[in-house]
């Protein structure tokens, strides 16, 4: 499976722009022979544009979503929609199944998309970021877990702070995914975290992790980018710096359970 994570810039508050940085670099991706393709968290609106998020608030048949849907179709390729801020109470009113987690109120919402542009999962972020964040009261955390199917392999999500939670990606991991993604809007000065954190998730889980960050600044924050894949070993194969680049890369999601039979740590956890 090819992979490719799309570190684009993502202005404040620029919606239109910043989906056609989202078209243009998954039409690249395509073009370099990628299976999927990530984008970073909150790519449409940008995660440090707080003031923006009512404004810009989409249910999951919105314009956002819909276009990303439409270009995983036409370029024939899985994209995981980095995540965008959902109004819960415009998908609730148009879409039953859809399951959210609240009647009313925005949450932070990732979907994959299949080849063919049909919603394969929908992941809203656990944990909301309190720390000079606006986050925690402008947003409804989720409650299950996104996984899909796709080209034979079962892929989870999670985003951003997410990372520091162990817990959530055991229970992902027990869930049968072999690969997650992790769209993130992840600042300076925390780069040591931002690897450590990721490669940690999965050496820990022995599975494949693929962070995706965004680039670029905001008011009162820089995104560090490094959009890097892991792999069951914790071994990166692939990373970038800090400003917009499409990292593509080549995995093989059989390799998680080989590597889990050389060195069973995971078949040795007790409890």
């Amino acid at each position: 499976m090819r992979l490719a994570l799309a570190q684009i810039d993502v202005e404040g508050g620029q919606v239109a722009a910043n989906r056609e940085r989202a078209a243009d670099a998954i039409a690249a991706a395509a073009d370099r022979g990628a299976d999927v393709v990530a984008l970073p968290e909150i790519f449409n609106v940008g995660y440090f544009a707080f003031e923006t998020y009512q404004r810009n608030a989409e249910p999951l048949s919105g314009p956002t979503l819909s276009r990303v849907s439409d270009l995983a179709a036409e370029h024939g390729v899985g994209v995981l929609a980095g995540s965008i801020v959902e109004d819960l109470e415009a998908t609730s009113a148009d879409d039953p199944d859809a399951d959210p987690p609240a009647e009313e109120g925005l949450a932070n919402t990732t979907v994959f998309f299949d080849r063919d542009g049909r919603r394969q999962a929908v992941y809203r972020k656990h944990h909301l970021f309190g720390y000079e964040s606006a986050e925690t009261e402008l947003l409804v955390p989720g409650e299950s877990l996104g996984l899909a199917e796709f080209d034979g392999a079962t892929v989870g999500m999670t985003t951003c702070y997410d990372l520091r939670f162990p817990e959530l990606y055991r229970s992902i991991a027990e869930a049968g995914a072999t690969l997650v993604f992790v769209p993130s809007a992840w600042p300076y000065p925390r780069v040591e975290h931002w690897q450590v954190l990721s490669r940690a998730r999965a050496i820990e889980n022995q599975f494949f992790v693929a962070t995706v960050n965004g680039s670029g600044s905001f008011d009162d924050a820089t995104l560090l980018g490094r959009s890097t894949v892991f792999d069951p070993w914790g071994t990166t194969l692939a990373s970038t710096g800090d400003e917009p680049d499409l990292v593509v890369t080549d995995i093989d999601v059989d390799r998680v359970e080989r590597v889990r039979e050389e060195f069973p740590a995971w078949h040795d956890r007790r409890g």
